[in-house]
């Protein structure tokens, strides 16, 4: 049995942590902050299965005109903050053409295919089913072509992938959602997808059980990390924790520490915002509104409106431009009533510039691992990917094939 440190206790860290408690090493989940309280607590608390195909960069001169000009409400940019992501992001433009796409939507499609069978153990045995409602995931679309494009869409995923899925044309959407306010052309509910009403609590009860099966949490700061010996250091508030391996699960935080150590991988960030709001009615299921980038989501704290992506610094004052106009669309939709929190929330998802997440072993430190870059899905994949860097940690046959998402694709 190994010891191991595995810092970040968001959704990843987390159940990269307690796969490895459950196989009986000796695990020690440091975070400055407590589980789920960072870029897991503020995403749209889906488990998508459906989505199999990661979010290309857009390459129709009209949908980078629309960006460029600030008419798209997907993206919201500083222009201070492009120069340093500009190398990441020709990347990410480039890895989107259809030829190089083709092979990345591939190898995401299987880490995906694994993410409601991956965390379904998991939440029986941390008692969390009353978090989690399975009935599916709603795109709702306001015009009528870009419904009919997204049904040919929705056919081909389904036929390649095993999907489930069923097409509202306008009357049946609105006898299906009758908290929608007005008539629109269409949805495509995907029903393999599960939706979680308190997406920080399912990582709290899923680091409760990595501390019930022996796994330690505790309060420390990532930065300090250093090899010691044969492993790896970090401190901890009142103690310093040593360890064989280190695994770096730190999302958006992570470029900040491997960094120093030499590693210059092609990552950048999508901030994102979210605020919950009081409604009389709100959806009876999760649902897009595609054609304006937003997500309206039922919460227990109230109805959830999350953002399109933000290109800025991590650390930059909020600008919550596309919340504001989230609500207002959102509000064309559902009732909504007046916020619940006094400030919107705000957050970062962590990209790669081939969209695909990166996991495995340091290409020069022995015994560092990585796992990290999962951008929009760390909630979905975290179990999936918790498993598979177990596998790699113990030194078995990946239970599925890991070349894609190694670090030294990048090179050394």
């Amino acid at each position: 049995m190994a010891t191991v440190l595995v810092l970040g206790a968001g959704m990843v860290g987390t159940c990269t942590a307690l796969h490895l408690a459950l196989r009986g090493h000796t695990v020690t989940l440091v975070d400055r902050r407590g589980p789920g309280q960072e870029t897991s607590y503020g995403n749209a608390g889906i488990i998508q299965r459906e989505a199999v195909e990661p979010h290309p960069f857009p390459r129709e001169a009209c949908s980078l005109a629309k960006m460029a000009l600030g008419q798209d409400n997907a993206v919201h940019y500083s222009l201070g903050a492009l120069p340093a992501m500009a190398s990441a992001l020709f990347g990410y433009w480039a890895n989107s053409s259809p030829r190089r796409y083709a092979a990345i939507a591939r190898a995401y499609a299987r880490l995906i295919e694994h993410s409601t069978s991956e965390h379904e153990p998991l939440i029986e045995r941390a008692q969390a089913q009353g978090l989690v409602f399975r009935d599916g995931y709603r795109f709702v679309y306001r015009e009528a072509a870009s419904y009919r494009k997204e049904v040919a869409r929705a056919r081909r995923l389904a036929q390649s992938y095993g999907l489930q899925h069923v097409e509202l044309d306008s009357d049946a959407l609105a006898a299906a959602e009758p908290a929608l306010r007005r008539r629109l052309a269409g949805s495509i509910h995907w029903l393999d997808a599960w939706s979680v009403r308190d997406p920080g609590a399912l990582v709290e009860r899923y680091a409760a059980l990595f501390q019930e099966v022996g796994g330690t949490l505790l309060q420390g700061d990532a930065a300090t990390l250093a090899p010691a010996g044969a492993g790896w250091r970090v401190r901890c508030v009142d103690q310093t924790i040593d360890a064989e391996h280190a695994v770096v699960a730190l999302g958006p935080w992570t470029d900040a520490l491997l960094r120093p150590m030499g590693y210059r991988y092609p990552l950048f960030i999508k901030r994102g915002y979210h605020r919950h709001y009081q409604s009389s009615q709100p959806p009876a299921l999760p649902m897009m509104d595609a054609d304006n980038s937003l997500v309206i989501v039922p919460m227990f704290k109230g109805v959830r409106i999350t953002t399109g992506a933000e290109f800025a610094r991590l650390d930059a004052p909020p600008t919550p431009v596309q919340l504001e106009y989230s609500r207002r669309l959102a509000g064309e939709l559902i009732n909504l009533g007046e916020p619940v929190e006094p400030q919107p929330w705000l957050g970062a998802r962590p990209c790669t510039a081939d969209m695909l997440p990166i996991m495995g072993q340091a290409p020069r430190h022995k015994g560092l691992w990585f796992n990290f870059g999962h951008a929009h899905q760390g909630f979905t994949l975290g179990p999936a990917c918790g498993r598979l860097l177990a596998d790699m940690i113990e030194g078995k046959t990946p239970y599925l094939e890991s070349g894609p998402y190694l670090p030294t694709r990048f090179g050394a």
